[in-house]
């Protein structure tokens, strides 16, 4: 049996194809979608930037609350551009709090100021009340930058870029990643040498090829 945010899925996929898709009265049932995505911890880009897009042809309609949902949602999904996608689309003259501050948190995460990023969450944890899975997608994306980044980190820089001053969180994102730890408290993330493997490239190109290259440049 389909659950509640497939059966969505499936109606706001039939709303957004075709002229309707730029229709304000669907407006209510795609931000209740948006609802459905903070509580489910889903996500669908395709459906949050038609919202986006129909705030724009209709500006009377926005919603501070449902855009910062749709931008906090993007931040889930990094590194892909999806927070930059919908950044764009968002009309300067809306960049109040909290979308200001969510701006400002994107920032941080995409430049790689981790511990910057967690300091001032704390300091807005208001924004983030109800998103289902927001910091451990956060969390994720940041295993992710320290995977393709480091060969060896400190088990304290770790904590702090994963926002874990209490070190709860370390050695459960360590197993996730096969991560091993030695012990001065050096954690072995990857030998970088050992994924770079070199490729030999050989092209073949035949006669043919080359005899009509040359009778067109003639």
């Amino acid at each position: 049996m389909a659950s509640a945010f497939e059966q969505m899925r499936a109606n706001v996929g039939k709303l957004l194809r075709g002229i309707d898709r730029y229709n304000p009265e669907n407006l209510a049932t795609l931000e209740r979608y948006v609802e459905t995505q903070v509580k489910d911890n889903a996500y669908d880009l395709e459906a949050n930037l038609a919202i986006l897009k129909l705030y724009q042809f209709n500006p009377a309609y926005f919603q501070v609350t449902v855009t910062s949902q749709i931008l906090l949602k993007a931040l889930t999904n990094l590194p892909h551009t999806d927070f930059t996608l919908c950044k764009c689309m968002i009309d300067q003259t809306h960049e109040e709090r909290p979308i200001r501050q969510i701006l400002y948190l994107g920032n941080l995460l995409e430049t790689c100021h981790f511990q910057s990023f967690w300091s001032s969450l704390e300091e807005n944890r208001e924004f983030i009340d109800g998103i289902t899975g927001f910091e451990d997608s956060v969390r994720k994306f940041i295993c992710h930058v320290v995977g393709i980044t480091y060969q060896n980190i400190e088990h304290r820089l770790l904590a702090e870029m994963l926002g874990d001053p209490l070190d709860t969180q370390v050695k459960v994102w360590m197993s996730k990643y096969g991560w091993t730890e030695n012990e001065e408290g050096q954690i072995f993330i990857f030998n970088q040498e050992e994924s770079v493997k070199p490729k030999n490239i050989v092209e073949k190109i035949d006669f043919e090829s080359v005899s009509s290259i040359m009778a067109t440049s003639q």
